[in-house]
Order: structure tokens, then sequence, then C-alpha cells
């Protein structure tokens, strides 16, 4: 199921996301020389339809064709087959970036040879490029809070969510071999994020080292999940018209419009994110304990659905596909520095 290269394909660099089933097929990890080792890892297309590593790793292998890298590089281009389709995964696939700590199937056994070839070789850092199905600033993941991590994120933005869940994370089973980041870089397929994630990859490229010095607690804006939002395989929702006042209630589970516009913003109590025609339709779970949080974030009147505390959420999304693979969205809070 993994194709390894020590070499790019002839013509690769000149292919769209979509098309790249013209030449690879499937799952590939190209090891590519360069001037120093070990090298950086970076991943692109986890997601089908998250095309801005891609294009930011393209753009920066194009820009080396003719030279040798400032460092070595091992790329791996992940659901190729979900790439030709523009989603996220096929429906008999899991979702490729939650294969990365053990299971029985195929992608699984895929996961853990990419591993395996880079416990071997080391990794200055690993690098895990994705966007986000809705409107969001750009931020990078870490699950793990040591300073090599933090300082990595903070050369990216000053926004770092820390996600030890869910479990399956590419970023973190990679925190195991050295700094190892997600990178959100908003909607796919736009220059500023494609630009972004060049700056980034070109930046790591050119470090002779991740520095693993105490982080200065102004030099991130660190978040952290407490809950996460999906709504249940069985209800029935959709989103409410460009008015936000639905004309019935055919669905169990009716969204306002715009949800997006709250993304990394710090929204009142009492604000209607939808309408139910029963209760609140949704699941709000803690992400490391399991527990059920709906009724301290959430609560029904007169068939709205409203927020019982002041809260931040990120990754809203309208994309219903994206959100029945998904989540809803996450729920965050400001991470003292302190804690750590």
């Amino acid at each position: 199921m993994l194709t390894i290269l020590d070499h790019l394909p002839a013509g690769l660099l000149d292919l769209e996301a979509e098309q790249l089933s013209q030449i690879l097929e499937g799952s590939t990890l190209i090891h590519l020389s360069g001037q120093q080792d070990p090298p950086l890892f970076v991943s692109v297309l986890l997601h089908g339809n998250e095309d801005t590593g891609w294009l930011a790793i393209r753009r920066l292998l194009g820009h080396y064709q003719d030279q040798r890298l400032p460092r070595s590089l091992s790329l791996f281009i992940g659901n190729v087959e979900a790439a030709r389709h523009r989603v996220r995964h096929l429906d008999h696939q899991p979702d490729f970036n939650r294969i990365w700590q053990g299971g029985d199937r195929p992608e699984h056994h895929m996961a853990q040879q990419v591993l395996d070839q880079m416990r071997q070789r080391g990794i200055l850092a690993a690098i895990d490029v994705h966007n986000n199905t809705g409107r969001n600033p750009h931020y990078a993941c870490v699950s793990h809070l040591d300073d090599a991590c933090l300082h990595l994120a903070s050369l990216f933005d000053r926004k770092v969510l820390y996600l030890p869940r869910p479990v399956g994370l590419l970023a973190r089973a990679f925190a195991d071999l050295g700094p190892a980041l997600g990178l959100e870089c908003g909607l796919p397929h736009l220059t500023n994020g494609t630009q972004h994630a060049h700056d980034f990859l070109e930046q790591c490229l050119q470090l002779d080292q991740v520095p693993a010095h105490p982080v200065d607690p102004d030099a991130v804006d660190l978040l952290h999940s407490v809950a996460v939002v999906k709504v249940p395989a069985d209800v029935r929702f959709g989103f409410a018209p460009p008015d936000d006042h639905p004309p019935d209630l055919a669905l169990d589970l009716v969204l306002r419009q715009a949800l997006d516009d709250f993304n990394f913003r710090q929204i009142p109590a009492d604000t209607v994110l939808g309408w139910a025609q029963q209760g609140i339709p949704l699941e709000v779970k803690d992400p490391l304990s399991g527990a059920d949080l709906l009724s301290h974030y959430f609560y029904a009147e007169a068939g709205q659905i409203k927020t019982a505390i002041p809260l931040m959420p990120g990754m809203l999304t309208q994309d219903e596909r994206g959100i029945r693979q998904d989540c809803l969205c996450y729920l965050m809070e400001r991470y003292l520095m302190e804690r750590m």
C-alpha cells in the first residue's frame, strides 16, 4: 500500500493534487537527499480535499529542481485516491489522520511503515500540512508541550492549539521521534495559505536545529481544546437560510448561517447557534476523558440552541460532509504557560 522512492517521478511537480493518481499508485514516501541530515519530514494530503500542503511543497521543490536541498527532505503524500475525488476520505477509507497509533487495517500498517522508515533515518522535525473546511485563522497544532515543539510552532504563527487528542494523529505519533506540528492553513487552494506554508517549510529546511530553550510566553498565544462538538450520525441536520430564520423544522437540527464567523472569537453566553425540534441534538465531550459536557456549554430555550457560558469555538464549518466525517467544532480555552 506504500510506495517508497528516492527521487521525484518525472512530471510530478506539474500536477494538481487531484491529478497525482496519474503518476502515483497511492500513498507515497519520497526521500530526497540534501546538504544536511537528519531530514525534515513533511506530510501532505492526509485529507484529499486539503491541497495547500501539496501546492506549497510543489512550489518549494520546484525552486530547488536544479540545486541541492539545504536539508534532506522526506515527503509523504497521503490519500492520493481521495485527492482524485477532492474529498477528505472515501467512504470505505479511514481518516488518514487517525491511523498513526495502531490498528489492523491496511492503512494502519502503511502508517507504521512510514513511522519505521523515519525512525531509522531520524528527523529534524515533522510537519503535517492541513486546511480547514470553515474560515479560520492560520495556526499550528501540537500534541506535546515541549519547548522544541512550541518554538517550531511559533515560527509559523502566534496561535498554537494544544491538541493531545484524538488518538491516531500523525503529529502525535511523530512527536516520539522529534518536534512535530500540524499546520492549519485556512481554506484550501488560497494563495495566502500556500505562501505561508511554503515560507515556513523553507525556513525549516534552513534550520541547523530546532531551538529547545524555554519559550517566551509572549511568543505564543497558546490554546487548548476543552470539548469536541459532534452531530450524532442519526441526527438530520442542515443550515438555516441567509436570514437565519428557518421557515420550518423539518430537520432535527438547523444550524445558523455563517457559523464559521465565530471561529477563534470569544462569543457571549446566550448566543443562538441553531434550532431543534427537541432538546439539543449534539454530542459534546471532553477530548481526554470522554465526559459528557453538553449541559455545561449549551442549553435549549423555545426551540433555540444557545451557549450557556462565554466560549471560543474553532474549526466551525458549514461543510456537511466534513461535519459528518470529523466534527462540528472544538471548544477552546487559553492555556497558561505557567501550567507547563
